[in-house]
């Protein structure tokens, strides 16, 4: 049996007023450093944003997520940021912004498993 490694995680959240204090949760990035493992899933659920920002176009929203998730998996026509290293690609994702989409605070934990772990926190937080 594999022994559990320390992971780090962060919600991804649409802020579309911050004003309003409303948000909505659309993904999930997992950070495991000794099982070399970052990855990020993502789901927009219109309805529910059009709920809370009815005048909001998912399209950009859903654009920026595939920014993310191109620099989070490395890829290297998401720019420079793509080159960082992993724990430095997931310190940009969880750095405090006042864009549209916002990281929440890191959390951590304990895993044998970190891709299964991910799928575990990104169905309870974010489907």
């Amino acid at each position: 049996m594999t022994e559990a490694r320390p992971f780090s995680y962060a919600v991804l959240r649409v802020v579309p007023c911050i004003e309003r204090g409303e948000r909505l949760n659309v993904g999930l990035a997992l950070f495991c450093r000794q099982m070399d493992f970052l990855e990020l899933k993502t789901g927009l659920d219109r309805d529910r944003l059009a709920a809370i920002a009815p005048d909001l176009d998912p399209g950009p929203v859903e654009s920026r997520l595939g920014v993310i998730r191109s620099v989070i998996e490395g890829d290297p026509a998401a720019g420079a940021l793509s080159k960082l290293e992993p724990s430095e690609r997931f310190g940009w994702l969880t750095a405090p912004s006042s864009t549209i989409i916002q990281s929440s605070e890191v959390h951590t934990g304990l895993t044998t498993d970190p891709a299964a772990e991910l799928t575990r926190l990104f169905e309870s937080l974010v489907l």
